[in-house]
């Protein structure tokens, strides 16, 4: 008979009828997965993601710009300090953006007078409007150079070396100078100026003292250098003096003045020579025999 099944669907269901968001597409096509964005994200149009003619360099450096805040640097040097490409290839992606209408750039003067370059980012080409008020103003332009108030460089100060005694400093000052202006011949970079020399001398004065040889200083000064060329050579010499200054000597006891050697006299008894002071007129061996006299 033909009695129908009401428990029976009517037909089969596909798997696109159960689940209508789920989109047609091609085997072996790209698959998306969306999560809606709610926060840090961008509109960019399919006309700028999906242009026929902009190189691929161009098309993402053209959303890297939408995506910035208002004020954010987008000249070359800067986009080529954030990415890899280079100049060159940054510079051509930019034209290809200003050809086509999704950058404008204008040279403007400010108002000290300085030429700057303006560049401006249209997420529509051919709707041009008034920049939106954002919470990221521009900087303000750099004053120029003429305009600047000249900042003074200050010298940092080289570290502390070993002070001497006064009287080592006294005798071993030349000694320590001209140690240091030879520094020079064993590695050009070792060249001091006088500053840095007057600093200097104390330290190898202290190691002088020490009765540390002239080529043993040399040696502790100037072994096993860097490499890398020296931007500071007379703060390392501090370093050195200071890391690597010896021990004092060791501890010797004072030595008593050598004994008087009196000249040579002749006896005006036996007329032998022998030594004595002046007040002596006969060797030992005549005042033991000679008569006590007044």
């Amino acid at each position: 008979m033909g009695t129908e099944n009401p428990s029976a669907p009517s037909r089969a269901q596909s798997a696109a009828d159960r689940n209508p968001t789920r989109s047609r597409h091609r085997p072996g096509g790209i698959v998306h997965e969306n999560t809606r964005h709610t926060t840090r994200f961008t509109v960019i149009g399919n006309h700028l993601t999906q242009h026929p003619e902009l190189s691929l360099l161009a098309i993402g450096l053209g959303c890297h710009i939408q995506s910035l805040p208002a004020g954010a640097p987008a000249d070359i040097k800067s986009l080529a300090a954030r990415f890899k490409e280079g100049t060159t290839r940054i510079a051509a992606a930019l034209r290809e953006l200003e050809a086509h209408g999704y950058l404008r750039r204008e040279r403007v003067r400010t108002a000290t007078g300085r030429i700057i370059t303006r560049t401006t980012s249209c997420n529509q080409p051919g709707h041009r409007r008034e920049a939106a008020n954002t919470d990221c103003p521009a900087p303000p332009p750099r004053p120029a150079a003429s305009d600047r108030a000249p900042q003074r460089r200050t010298r940092k100060a080289l570290p502390a070396v070993p002070q001497p005694t006064q009287a080592a400093a006294t005798a071993l000052h030349q000694r320590a100078t001209d140690l240091l202006g030879t520094l020079r011949r064993l590695d050009s970079r070792l060249l001091l100026s006088a500053a840095d020399t007057a600093h200097l001398v104390p330290g190898v004065i202290a190691w002088l003292e020490r009765e540390v040889t002239p080529t043993a200083v040399r040696h502790a000064l100037t072994a096993d250098l860097p490499d890398d060329p020296l931007r500071r050579p007379a703060a390392l010499l501090a370093h050195r003096l200071t890391a690597h200054l010896p021990p004092p000597p060791p501890y010797r006891a004072p030595v008593g003045p050598p004994p008087v050697r009196h000249p040579l006299r002749t006896c005006e008894g036996c007329e032998r020579a022998f030594r004595a002071p002046e007040t002596e007129t006969h060797c030992r061996d005549c005042r033991t025999t000679a008569p006590f006299t007044r």
